[in-house]
């Protein structure tokens, strides 16, 4: 018998963090995962978590786990993937340590995603991104900071982690100017150029920060980093002001991975290569790139121009019979 703590354990202290250095918001999420899952086999088997065995968490517990998260949790079909990805990942580190539960383990590991729509990704166009620039109040500090804030997430794509581990001396102006990312998804480092406009804000902002260059570019009136809650309260606050002047953000759910997307679709439409968008925007394959491919009307109105329409006279269908005339106009 072999209980599921030490290995667990082991998990994120040597598989996590030593041998994946996974980054710190992957093993929070494993973290959360396992966690649901232990406290739904206690309340299902009567154990407690540190006395559970792998024979405890076979596929049947596994899929009622699922089951109760969607179904009591209300969680989303891709939340309830992201949960099963995590389990797997334990189970996959736990084949190779205890061969003896190699049929429960495989069991788990077989069990498949669920299949869900897929929505066509939201984004702002020009006049939106326009307004949502212009809505926070130049007045106030915190105003100034967010319009640099957006101005920069809408031109150069970052993701809302990103730009808050932003410091000071990641923004290089002049010559080549550039913003650096040192820690995005997947550890992957990348500078991505800046534009003349934002080059012009972000320097104005800077000499009113006046930070060093390890400082925060983008603090709290403490000096505190921004948290990705605060960044997404922004954003939603700034919305509802930009909606008052630009009717078309009235319907759009819009939070910080929309400035991601339409950083991403503004290249598209302006004829960048897919190739060159995926580094933009740090995506670790091509492929992550075909939604906005999928999501831009414009584009598939252009392939419809450069194809020859099919000649088709025009005219109705007419019955051939009476009896068939009545029933058609049943």
């Amino acid at each position: 018998m072999s209980l599921i703590a030490p290995t667990l354990q082991a998990f994120f202290t040597d598989r996590l963090a030593q041998q994946r250095q996974a980054s710190p918001r992957t093993i929070a999420s494993y973290r959360d995962t396992l966690r649901l899952l232990l406290r739904f086999a206690q309340t299902t088997t009567g154990k407690a978590p540190s006395t559970l065995d792998w024979d405890d968490l076979n596929e049947t517990l596994i899929a009622a786990f699922l089951t109760h998260l969607e179904a009591e949790r209300h969680n989303s079909v891709r939340t309830r993937n992201l949960r099963l990805t995590a389990i797997r990942s334990l189970f996959r580190y736990a084949a190779y340590q205890h061969p003896e539960h190699a049929a429960v383990i495989n069991r788990v590991l077989a069990m498949p995603t669920k299949r869900f729509e897929k929505r066509l990704i939201s984004y702002l166009n020009a006049d939106e991104a326009r307004a949502l620039i212009d809505a926070p109040n130049q007045e106030r500090w915190e105003g100034r900071r967010d319009r640099a804030a957006l101005a920069l997430t809408l031109q150069t794509g970052l993701r809302v982690s990103e730009l808050v581990a932003l410091n000071c001396g990641d923004i290089v102006l002049g010559t080549g100017a550039h913003v650096r990312c040192e820690e995005g998804k997947g550890r992957k480092q990348r500078s991505v150029p800046l534009t003349k406009p934002t080059q012009t804000l972000l320097q104005t902002w800077m000499i009113e920060r006046a930070g060093t260059p390890s400082d925060p570019l983008f603090p709290t009136r403490t000096g505190r980093r921004l948290s990705r809650d605060s960044v997404e309260r922004r954003v939603a606050t700034h919305a509802a002001e930009a909606a008052k002047h630009c009717p078309s953000l009235r319907g759009k759910n819009l939070h910080p991975h929309v400035l991601r997307h339409s950083c991403a679709m503004s290249l598209l439409q302006a004829g960048v290569d897919t190739a060159v968008i995926a580094l933009w925007m740090g995506h670790a394959d091509v492929r992550s790139t075909a939604p906005y491919l999928h999501a831009d009307l414009a584009i598939k109105e252009r392939a419809l121009a450069m194809t020859t329409p099919t000649k088709v006279r025009a005219g109705r269908y007419r019955p051939p019979d009476d009896i068939l005339a009545f029933l058609e106009g049943l």
